[in-house]
């Protein structure tokens, strides 16, 4: 099949409205929140149902057209870039939420939701959807699944994996199959298929239902917030609270410079002068947090902090979330541009990563930022630096990828929600050994044999080939669309 045919069989699908081929139309697309990396697809279609979805795939599989299925793209790994000449399935329209059962504490919706959205759908029976990313006012649940999301609650809730029941997929050749459960009670049995798929950034297919667990609201929160002087000593209070036994619902810490940029977006009125500040949230039955918080105050006013605020009602509690929560798009107040890692480090090993941070910062004459999930030694330190200036992304690239060998060096890995992508893809062989690449690369290839499904990502394959072999739009070039 040529060019010609694949596109006058995808307009058979979808009209021209919903089949983008234009300039002006695929520019919103050639991007996802990892904006230094940027590729222009070949077409984007926008199906209003699965079985448009379907279609798509089908279509692709047969001509070997490589496709990326995206939700709102605020991946921050290139992990939803577009493939060069390939099709990008935006997935933004599939968005109903198509059962809910309070009983059974499940949801099932499409992969278009936004993941908020959830929670606002089963609020009126007391639930809730757990995991909660920063950008979850945003974010698509399809996304959440790709690339296992996590979020500030995930250190007692833990990850999107762990709130998913069942699947259903469309699988890169077409078929479309079935994992899991409606239930909780049938999960575990058999091959865990959903935890093969989740997190595995689209290489497997596209989800066009997913089955979620709902969570009981807590009764009561007991939000606390510590100011440092020093980034290390806020690290090292992560490791005191857990080693005292408390499992709190989120710890999080912003330094200096994220503080400074919250500050001046959301006026959250954190402590003035502070190197650090820690976030700890308990929650759960109102007898049980509040002997909790008796033990969470000792350790603390033990920790070396010099300034302890605790939110006294949910809007004070709110203002403090405000500011952690908006902390990433604030830093953009500071810098023109920055990027963005997602290394993780064991908790014992914070305080002596966050040094080492500090010290490459002076070494690279780069400001970093550092916001991160303290409870799960999830960090995210923000490189800041000017694109303008010819040579700063690759600087601030290497800077990026110091901090990454360090984590993997203090027992870490090079992710803990944001996904490999096409940013991080290259250390993979710094984290794993040939045979357990070559593992991965087989169980690709057996789901997917022509590889199509977000080709040239997360694998350290190579880049994939562009259709057009001249860099010139295979379509273009024949004059079938115009590209004005």
């Amino acid at each position: 099949m040529d060019s010609i045919q694949f596109y006058q069989r995808l307009q058979q699908i979808f009209p021209d409205k919903r089949c983008l081929t234009r300039d002006v139309d695929l520019l919103p697309y050639e991007s996802d929140a990892l904006t230094a990396f940027r590729a222009k697809p070949a077409a984007v279609v926008i199906p209003e149902n699965e079985e448009e979805v379907i279609a798509a795939v089908k279509l692709c599989y047969e001509a070997g057209v490589p496709f990326v299925a995206r939700g709102s793209g605020t991946s921050l790994s290139g992990g939803s870039l577009p493939i060069r000449d390939g099709l990008v399935i935006a997935l933004n329209r599939l968005n109903r939420i198509k059962h809910i059962d309070p009983e059974q504490r499940t949801a099932v919706v499409e992969p278009g939701v936004i993941n908020l959205k959830i929670t606002e759908a089963v609020e009126r029976f007391g639930l809730y959807y757990a995991p909660d990313p920063s950008s979850q006012l945003i974010c698509t649940i399809g996304g959440n699944v790709a690339f296992n999301s996590g979020g500030a609650h995930c250190l007692k809730y833990g990850m999107t994996s762990n709130h998913i029941l069942g699947l259903k997929v469309v699988l890169p050749d077409g078929e479309v199959v079935e994992f899991g459960s409606s239930s909780l009670e049938g999960v575990g049995i058999g091959p865990d298929l959903i935890g093969l798929f989740i997190g595995s950034e689209g290489l497997f297919g596209i989800a066009l239902e997913i089955t979620v667990r709902l969570m009981p609201r807590p009764e009561v929160y007991r939000t606390v917030l510590a100011a440092y002087r020093d980034l290390e000593t806020a690290g090292n209070a992560v490791a005191a609270v857990v080693a005292s036994g408390l499992l709190p619902g989120a710890m999080e810490i912003m330094d200096r410079l994220a503080l400074k940029a919250a500050e001046i977006a959301v006026k959250a009125g954190y402590p003035a002068g502070a190197e650090a500040v820690l976030i700890v949230e308990l929650e759960g039955e109102k007898q049980q947090v509040e002997a909790e918080f008796v033990q969470l105050n000792e350790v603390i006013h033990a920790s070396g902090a010099y300034e302890i605020q605790v939110a006294q009602n949910e809007a004070q509690r709110a203002k403090i979330w405000k500011g952690r929560k908006g902390a990433f798009s604030s830093v953009g107040r500071l810098s023109p541009d920055y990027v963005v890692q997602d290394g993780v480090v064991p908790r014992s090993q914070l305080g002596k990563a966050l040094a080492e941070i500090s010290r490459l910062s002076d070494a690279y004459g780069l400001d970093v930022a550092n916001v991160f999930h303290a409870g799960d030694g999830n960090l995210h330190p923000l490189i800041l630096y000017d694109g303008r200036v010819e040579g700063a992304l690759e600087h601030a690239e290497k800077l990026a990828g110091e901090i990454l060998r360090l984590c993997i060096r203090l027992g870490g890995t090079i992710t803990g929600e944001h996904g490999v992508g096409l940013e991080k893809r290259d250390y993979m062989p710094e984290l794993f050994s040939e045979s357990d690449l070559e593992a991965m690369v087989a169980i690709r290839r057996e789901i997917d044999p022509k590889m199509i499904a977000n080709r040239g990502k997360k694998l350290p394959q190579g880049e994939a080939p562009a259709l057009s072999s001249h860099g010139l739009h295979p379509l273009e070039k024949k004059g079938v669309i115009s590209r004005e």
